[in-house]
């Protein structure tokens, strides 16, 4: 248990929040959101004691272990992929080396030997025998083959050591468990395996993430760090976006009366709850919904981009014809003999354990590189706009945002371009910013301006959500639920999946798997 009392916390005259007074039980799971920059990072660091807060106090239950999963890929090099998750346990880590210790002493004592028993008692009160198990089993569910586990961590990759950390993370199961961003550059089937796993866990977890099916898989609880506040609400992410709309939109009709409003609210949390029941998450922690109030639903401050795509004409019934498509890199086959046919309609998700398998098609079809061998057509009515995974190569001019929009547009107007860089959050003096300095979010989100003026009707999208805030994931999510044309995508988010995608393919070593459906009914189906 996390007990946070009175804590302030101020950057100069920046008042990130204030007055914070919030209890964090075991069983539950708190889902933390706000946007950049309002101190969710921060809240995390002042709970796991890294960062001391202007006023207030945090307190962990007596004898409870807190656990936090680190940011620092390089730190465990020189340690094998084992022993840095033993690593995670640190009481544990001690006790066996003073043990081992003492064992390896050529004078070993009888004052050796009392000590050393009671380094037995402990260590098998932390289950220590079965350590080294606990630690290869949390590795091989994460993705970590056994053939890694006595390498040093330096001889892998950086995927596979943000793996090996949050396993180093989640061992000995500790009482209280932050973690922040723990999806990040972990591929769907680990992702689920994660989410399973905390979906079932007892003690207290504080999560930030920006994966909104991760959030609702696994919180119970969210906390929201707006109006300089940070409050804690029953529920998880999808039911907080959807309050607070609903409480938007009942804000701007201020002439509905009270008990109107109430009933709207019961009526919503209703309709919620019926969800949740019917709902395919893998927590089991439905009775959240038992503690809803209406009276803490608000609208949020938060600000969404306005994400428009308007096809210039409707895409006809020939759209892509692919052809014993091949590629490789460096001698390396990422696919061959590709073959499909895009219908009219399709919005197709690719699936890989490579990513550069969608990368190398992407870039083939948008006509950057060339395949090996086969060919593709696209049909007449087809007009395709593509975001890239890597947008390096767009940044390296030292142009204002409104230049560089100009570049890629008929009217180079200011009024113009201010239209489309306002709908992405870009206004007033901020549209003559350098575009060399834009965070990763921000030129994302001129990548998406871009597309916007295309006016296409096919997009490609290679995992789009890189870099955006749950604002932006979620607008772009939502436009692309309303989209004409054709999609093809790549990604790591479930819900973007989940709720565009009507079509999968993915690509195997023995060849693609092609099936009508959507995500979770592939999955299902992978399954049996």
């Amino acid at each position: 248990m996390i007990t946070v009392s009175n804590v302030a916390v101020q950057f100069g005259k920046r008042v990130l929040f204030q007055d914070v007074n919030l209890k964090f039980t075991p069983g539950n799971c708190y889902g933390i959101i706000g946007a950049n920059g309002s101190g969710k990072s921060t809240l995390l660091k002042i709970l796991s004691g890294d960062q001391d807060p202007l006023r207030g106090s945090v307190t962990i239950g007596s004898g409870e272990r807190l656990s936090v999963l680190k940011q620092d890929r390089f730190a465990f090099d020189e340690f094998t992929v084992l022993n840095t998750v033993l690593m995670g346990h640190e009481e544990f880590w001690k006790v066996l080396h003073e043990k081992d210790a003492l064992y390896a002493k050529p004078d070993f004592n009888d004052e050796d030997g009392i000590k050393a028993s009671q380094l037995e008692e402990r260590f098998a009160e932390m289950d220590g025998w079965n350590a080294e198990n606990n630690a290869a089993s949390l590795l091989s569910g994460l993705g970590i083959s056994e053939d890694l586990h006595y390498k040093l961590m330096k001889e892998i990759s950086n995927k596979e050591k943000v793996k090996v950390l949050l396993a180093q993370a989640l061992f000995g199961k500790p009482d209280n468990l932050l973690l922040d961003e723990p999806t990040n550059d972990l591929d769907l089937d680990t992702v689920t395996w994660l989410e399973r796993y905390l979906s079932n866990y007892d003690n207290t977890v504080l999560v930030v993430s920006h994966d909104r099916h991760f959030l609702d898989s696994i919180c119970t609880h969210t906390v929201d760090i707006d109006f300089n506040k940070v409050q804690l609400f029953a529920g998880n992410y999808s039911f907080w976006y959807q309050s607070s709309q609903l409480a938007l939109r009942q804000q701007a009709a201020q002439n509905k009366k009270a008990e109107e409003k109430k009933k709207e609210l019961l009526e919503f949390i209703a309709r919620f709850s019926a969800n949740v029941a019917k709902s395919k998450q893998t927590t089991s922690r439905k009775k959240m919904i038992e503690k809803l109030n209406i009276e803490e639903i608000k609208p949020s401050t938060r600000k969404y981009p306005g994400i428009i795509f308007t096809p210039e004409r409707e895409p006809g019934n020939v759209i892509l014809e692919v052809k014993n498509l091949s590629t490789s890199v460096d001698g390396e086959v990422l696919f061959k003999d590709l073959n499909f046919v895009v219908d009219k309609d399709d919005k197709i998700v690719f699936l890989s354990h490579d990513p550069r398998a969608m990368t190398n098609l992407f870039e083939i079809l948008a006509g950057n590189i060339k395949p090996d061998s086969g060919s593709f057509e696209w049909g007449q009515t087809i007009s395709t706009a593509y975001l890239p995974v890597d947008n390096t190569e767009f940044f390296k001019k030292n142009l204002t945002l409104l230049e560089w929009l100009a570049q890629y547009s008929s009217d180079s107007s200011e009024i113009y371009l201010r239209g489309y860089l306002g709908k992405m959050l870009f206004s007033g003096e901020e549209v003559f910013k350098k575009c060399t300095v834009l965070s990763g979010g921000e030129k994302v989100r001129c990548m998406i301006s871009r597309m916007m003026l295309k006016n296409a009707n096919l997009l490609i999208l290679d995992t789009p959500t890189n870099h955006l805030d749950l604002e932006s994931i979620q607008a772009f999510n939502n436009s692309l639920l309303g989209f004409k044309g054709n999609v093809l995508m790549s990604s790591h988010d479930h819900e973007f999946i989940q709720t565009i995608c009507n079509r999968v393919i993915e690509f195997t070593p023995k060849g693609i798997i092609d099936k009508k459906m959507d995500y979770d009914d592939y999955l299902e189906w992978r399954d049996k």
